[in-house]
């Protein structure tokens, strides 16, 4: 039951407020609360970063591959024609000059292809967009430093 000096009032009353010590353990718990959580995603994005830098490093690595693969691929490829074109012609000079022009007429074909994408991209509607664009990009940052350097002189408390 109740101690004899214990009063009745005192019984009933709540706990006093929690001091300020209880305060400052709270939030240093809070504190220690967030760096764990910050950690573990500091944790998180250190493991996937050298996960992608890994990945990059493979990835690489199978473009090398699959360069010399198809740079094989093409050379057993020409070479198979070859024989084909030396039974054909009966003579292996006319089918390894048949290969030469056959290859000539692939390389001009990849340049002309090439100019005319180049050809595109200088054409005026797209020089304009572009230019439009850039316009547009220098535009919007000046406007930025302009209203940095305006807030900065409000701050100064200069007009």
């Amino acid at each position: 039951m109740r101690d004899e000096g214990e009063s009745p009032r005192e019984a009933a009353a709540p706990d006093p407020a929690p001091s300020s010590s209880g305060l400052l353990a709270e939030i240093g718990q809070l504190g220690r609360a967030v760096k764990r959580l910050f950690g573990a995603q500091l944790h998180l994005l250190a493991a996937e970063l050298g996960l992608a830098r890994s990945a990059v490093s493979w990835m690489l690595l199978a473009g090398l591959a699959a360069t010399v693969a198809g740079v094989g691929f093409g050379l057993t490829i020409l070479g198979l024609l070859g024989v084909v074109l030396a039974a054909w012609f009966g003579s292996w000079i006319w089918a390894l000059l048949t290969l030469a022009v056959l290859q000539m007429l692939f390389l001009l074909g990849s340049i002309l292809l090439f100019r005319r994408c180049m050809h595109w991209m200088s054409l005026p509607v797209t020089r304009s967009e572009w230019n439009a664009m850039m316009r547009d990009t220098l535009h919007k940052a000046g406007a930025e430093i302009d209203a940095e350097r305006m807030q900065s002189k409000r701050e100064e408390g200069r007009p």
